[in-house]
C-alpha cells in the first residue's frame, strides 16, 4: 500500500529544520519532530549525494536532443498512454500556473505542458524534457523523491532539498507496468503560493488512468478478472485488473488490484488465482459480477474473456456469454463488444447501425442475453415490416374494441412485453412520426397508454434500436424527431459490413459449426479464397443462407464443401474471382473438370468409385457431370 504523505512542516518549522541542517548536517531538533520519515530520508540520501543545499548543483546533467529523443522511443507505449492523461489534467488545473510532467525511470522529463508563463520560470531550474531529476542531481523534489521511495509523495517550498527550488509545489506518483516494474512518475509542479491540497489526490488518479490504459494496452486481448469494492465500480477506471493465464495464473496487475488484494508486485507470474480466493475460478460465469471473500472483505469480481478467450473457454469447458461469442477476431468487431459491454447494464440506450444483413438483431439478442435481464423477455418488433395501421398496435397495446377489427381480449402490447426486459426496435427510421411522440413520451414517463384509453402502465425496459438508414439525414430532412434520436443515441454500434472484416475464415468456421454441429465441416481452399474476394452484398445473412444450402446438399460422409454446393446465383458469382493458383474460376473448373473425366475413365465409368476416388459425394459427382 501506498504510504500516506505526512502534513507539511510550518515555514518556521522548515526554517529551523534547514538551519539545523546547514550548521550540523542534520535536522533532529524538537522543530523538525513533525517531519515525516520519507522526507528526513530524502535529505539524508541528498546530503550523501555530496549535494550542497545552497547554490547550483555541481555538473547536473541534460540529455541532447538525440538522446531525448532515443528515450522516447524507448519509452514509446508510455508517451502514448500517458499525453491524453497529462492533456486532461491539464484542463483540469487551468490557469493555475502549473505544468503536468512525465518522467522516466531514471528521472528524465519527456514530456510537458502547461502554463507557458510558468513553464519559463521552470526552465531557469531545469524543469523541462531532456533534464535529470533523480535524487542524485537535484535533491529531494516530488519527481526524484517518488522514484526513490516507490510512492506518491508532495514536495512543498522549502523541503526542497535545494534552496534554488524552494519557490517550487510538487506532487508526483510512480507509474509501474502490468508486471510492477517501474516504467517513469507524472508530476505536477507550479509555484508555491498557487499549492492546492487537491494535487497529490489529482496526480494518483492520473497515474492509476495511465497503468489502467498500459494493462488494456498489453493484456486487453486476453483474459482478465476485473475487482472492485462495488459492482458499480467494474469497468470503471478505478477497477482493479487480473490479467490470467489460461490455467488461472497471475500474468500481471495493476495497482489498483494489488492494494485491493494487499498483494506485492511479486504475485504477479508466480501465484494462481484459486489460490487468491480459495475457489475454482473456472466456476465463474464469464461477464457476470460474482461477490467473493478475500481476507475478511467482499470483493465483486468479472471474468471477462477477451478477444482470445476462445481457447481459454474450451480449455476450461466454461461456455462464453453470447457477446463474447460474436468475437471471431476481427479488430472493428473486437472493439464494438468492448464498448458494448463497458455499458451492458447502465441505463444508455443503444443505436445499433450498419447494413441489411450485418446482424444487427443477432447483437441485439446477445447484449440482452449477456446483460443482467437475461432471464427477463427479448422483444423484437420490426417497424418496417408492418403496414402503419398496425404498428402503433403493435407497440402499445389496446383495449377490447379500441378500433374496428381489434381482438374481444385487447392485446397488452410490445412495450408491455418487454416489462423488466429488452425492447428491441428494428428499422426504427420507418416508424411514422406520430408515433414516434408517443414512443418519446413512453421513454420520458416510463409508462404506456393503451390505445382505447384506460390506466396508464408503468413499464421498465432497456431500449435497443437499428436501423440501416442515415438517422442524423432524417433528422435534417423532417423524417425523424430530433428529440427521439438523442434519446435513443445514448451510444452508437456501427457493426462492420462482412467486405470490410478480418475474419471471414472464422466466422465460416462458427457458422458451419452451428449448421451441422459435430460434422468439421470446412471449405474448399480455392472457394474460401474467392468467399474472401466477394463482396457480399448480403453480408453475414447471405453468408449464413449459402452455409445452410450447402450443408444441406453434402452428402453423408462429406466434409469439404464446393462451389458445386452453393446455391446457383451465388455460384455464378463467385466464377470471375481468382482462384489460389492464380488461374481464373473459369480455369479451375477446367481442370476440375478433366480431373473428373480422368478418374471416371479409371474406375471404368463406376460413379461410385470415382466419387470415393476424389473425396466427394455421389451427388455431388452428379451434379459435376450435369452441369
Amino acid at each position: 500500500m501506498p504510504t500516506p504523505p505526512s502534513p507539511h512542516l510550518s515555514p518556521e518549522q522548515l526554517r529551523a529544520a534547514r538551519r539545523q541542517w546547514l550548521e550540523q548536517g542534520e535536522a533532529t531538533g524538537a522543530g523538525t519532530a513533525l517531519m515525516a520519515p520519507w522526507l528526513a530520508g530524502s535529505w539524508a540520501r541528498s546530503q550523501r549525494h555530496g549535494l550542497a543545499p545552497q547554490g547550483r548543483p555541481p555538473g547536473a546533467p541534460h540529455a541532447s536532443g538525440a538522446q531525448l529523443a532515443q528515450a522516447l522511443e524507448h519509452r514509446r507505449s508510455l508517451v502514448a498512454q500517458a499525453k491524453p492523461v497529462m492533456a486532461f489534467l491539464n484542463e483540469q488545473i487551468g490557469d493555475s500556473g502549473s505544468l503536468v510532467l512525465l518522467a522516466d525511470p531514471q528521472g528524465m522529463l519527456l514530456h510537458a505542458l502547461g502554463d507557458p508563463r510558468f513553464a519559463d520560470r521552470a526552465a531557469r531550474v531545469a524543469l523541462r524534457p531532456g533534464a535529470i531529476w533523480s535524487e542524485q542531481w537535484r535533491g529531494t523534489n516530488a519527481i526524484g523523491t517518488a522514484l526513490a521511495e516507490g510512492h506518491a509523495v508532495e514536495v512543498h517550498g522549502a523541503e526542497h532539498y535545494l534552496e534554488r527550488n524552494g519557490f517550487l509545489t510538487c506532487a508526483a506518483a510512480p507509474i509501474s507496468d502490468p508486471q510492477g516494474a517501474l516504467l517513469g512518475v507524472l508530476d505536477i509542479s507550479g509555484d508555491r503560493r498557487g499549492y492546492h491540497r487537491h494535487t497529490l489526490g489529482l496526480v494518483r488518479s492520473g497515474a492509476r488512468l495511465i497503468e489502467h490504459q498500459l494493462f488494456q494496452a498489453r493484456h486487453g486481448g486476453g483474459l482478465q478478472m476485473r475487482l472492485h469494492a462495488q459492482a458499480e465500480g467494474l469497468g470503471g477506471v478505478t477497477e482493479g485488473l487480473l490479467a490470467l493465464a489460461e490455467d488461472g495464473w497471475v500474468m500481471g496487475a495493476n495497482r489498483a488490484a494489488l492494494d485491493l488484494l494487499a498483494l506485492p508486485c511479486a504475485v504477479i507470474g508466480a501465484t494462481r488465482v484459486d489460490e487468491l480466493f480459495g475457489l475454482d475460478w473456472r466456476r465463474l460465469r464469464a461477464g457476470v459480477p460474482t461477490a467473493l471473500q478475500h481476507r475478511g472483505q467482499t470483493l465483486w469480481v468479472r471474468l471477462d474473456l477477451g478477444r482470445q478467450g476462445r481457447g481459454w473457454v474450451a480449455a476450461a469447458a466454461l461456455p462464453a456469454d453470447p457477446l463474447a461469442r460474436l468475437d471471431s477476431g476481427d479488430a472493428a468487431m473486437q472493439a464494438l463488444i468492448d464498448r458494448a459491454r463497458r455499458v451492458l447494464d447502465k441505463p444508455i440506450a443503444l443505436l445499433l447501425l450498419g447494413e441489411s444483413g450485418v446482424g444487427k438483431e443477432v447483437l441485439a439478442r446477445a447484449l440482452h442475453d449477456s446483460s443482467a435481464r437475461r432471464e427477463q423477455p427479448f422483444v423484437p418488433l420490426n417497424c418496417a415490416a408492418l403496414p402503419e395501421g398496425l404498428i402503433e398496435a403493435e407497440l402499445f397495446g389496446y383495449r377490447p374494441g379500441a378500433f374496428t377489427g381489434a381482438g374481444r381480449e385487447g392485446a397488452p402490447g410490445r412495450l408491455r412485453e418487454a416489462d423488466g426486459g429488452t425492447l428491441f426496435l428494428d428499422e426504427i427510421g420507418d416508424m411514422p412520426l406520430p408515433l414516434q411522440a408517443r414512443l418519446l413520451r413512453v421513454l420520458q414517463d416510463g409508462e404506456v397508454q393503451p390505445l382505447g384509453g384506460g390506466r396508464a402502465v408503468k413499464v421498465d425496459f432497456r431500449l435497443l434500436c437499428a436501423t440501416h438508414q442515415p438517422l442524423a439525414e432524417a433528422v435534417r430532412a423532417g423524417r425523424f424527431r430530433a428529440d427521439l434520436y438523442y434519446r435513443i443515441n445514448g451510444l452508437t454500434l456501427t457493426l462492420p459490413p462482412l467486405r470490410a472484416r478480418s475474419d471471414l475464415p472464422a466466422l465460416v468456421e462458427r457458422l458451419l459449426a452451428a449448421e451441422a454441429p459435430g460434422r468439421s465441416l470446412a471449405l474448399e481452399p480455392e472457394l474460401l479464397r474467392a468467399f474472401q474476394a466477394y463482396a457480399w452484398p448480403g453480408n453475414v445473412r447471405q453468408l449464413q443462407h449459402a452455409l445452410r444450402t450447402a450443408c444441406a446438399l453434402l452428402d453423408d460422409g462429406e466434409r469439404l464443401i464446393g462451389p458445386a454446393h452453393l446455391p446457383e446465383d451465388l455460384a455464378a458469382e463467385l466464377q470471375p474471382l481468382t482462384g489460389g493458383s492464380g488461374l481464373p474460376a473459369g480455369a479451375l473448373r477446367e481442370q476440375g473438370d478433366a480431373l473428373i473425366r480422368q478418374v471416371l475413365q479409371e474406375s471404368g465409368g463406376n460413379v461410385s468409385e470415382a466419387a470415393r476416388r476424389l473425396g466427394i459425394g455421389r451427388n455431388t459427382l452428379y451434379r459435376r457431370l450435369g452441369q
